[in-house]
């Protein structure tokens, strides 16, 4: 099991890191994109543009949530990787998904950019070395490491799939 200092990220990502320390970085990014690719594929059309309740999120909105947020902490990765005292602003995910537009799209154009994504992940964390990934900057006012949003990505993910098991299937 991977070890993270609880001091590399803020305690609200916690549940997302604990999700994901059970392998290595790159092979939880890796196992994690075929894993997730799969199980979207799986999700019947009629259940695409379903909510449990008012004002929750579709599973095609929840997949372009994935894709948003990985995107904010590969992008986080990457300028604690190349850059010394980084301090980011956070996002608000509700506004990312209010206008993403995902109910929109086919789930193939979601499941695309998901793969395309993945990949780009999977490369930038493997062009990091150990060092590299120790660097630490601020996002949301509050430190975190080049590895920590890598893990963050991978548990945040299972967070979600988890739900959208209990909930919506």
């Amino acid at each position: 099991m991977e070890q993270i200092s609880e001091k590399e990220f803020n305690t609200y990502y916690k549940r997302y890191v604990d999700k994901a320390l059970a392998k290595p970085l790159l092979q939880g990014l890796a196992e994690g994109m075929l894993e997730t690719n799969d199980f979207f594929e799986a999700i019947p059309d009629a259940k695409l543009e379903y909510r449990y309740a008012e004002g929750k999120w579709t599973p095609k909105e929840i997949l372009l949530h994935l894709i948003d947020t990985e995107r904010v902490f590969a992008y986080r990765a990457l300028q604690f990787a190349r850059a010394e005292n980084v301090v980011i602003k956070g996002f608000d995910q509700d506004e990312f998904v209010l206008h993403s537009n995902a109910n929109n799209r086919t789930m193939d154009t979601l499941l695309e950019e998901y793969m395309a994504v993945r990949t780009a992940t999977l490369i930038l964390f493997s062009s990091f070395s150990e060092s590299i990934l120790q660097q630490m900057g601020f996002a949301s006012d509050s430190p975190l490491s080049v590895r920590a949003s890598g893990y963050i990505i991978c548990g945040h993910e299972k967070h979600h799939i988890a739900i959208l098991k209990e909930r919506y299937l």
